[in-house]
């Protein structure tokens, strides 16, 4: 599946008043964006963490189906902002990726501003 197509299919479950268009899957965004956070939360408080062996965090695989469902909450928020915005969600990917490689190509991926 595509992001366009995905976006084409969270489309047909987009129910929310026209005159909130921007502004409620804006606010969804952040609400689920906060599950997410939450949920890793829990992790660190409830559960056993082991690391690899580069030291990072080895999430159990429950514990990563959750996640994995949070985050697609929150692309559905981002599949709808971008139809309001009249935008494809490939489109804003693209612009993502072309933001990040103009960063990297000057050495700004790190630091902090919109604009860099």
């Amino acid at each position: 599946m595509t992001v366009n197509e995905y976006q084409e299919a969270a489309l047909t479950t987009a129910v929310y008043p026209e005159q909130f268009r921007v502004i409620y899957p804006a606010l969804g965004m952040n609400g689920e964006a906060g599950e997410v956070a939450d949920k890793v939360k829990k992790v660190i408080r409830d559960t056993v963490l082991l690391v690899d062996a580069k030291g990072a965090i080895v999430l159990p695989d429950d514990k990563r189906i959750e996640l994995a469902k949070e985050i697609g909450d929150v692309l559905w928020y981002c599949a709808t902002l971008a139809n309001d915005l009249g935008m494809k969600l490939e489109d804003v990917a693209q612009m993502n990726i072309d933001k990040l490689k103009s960063r990297q190509e000057r050495g700004k991926l790190s630091g902090s501003g919109d604009n860099r």
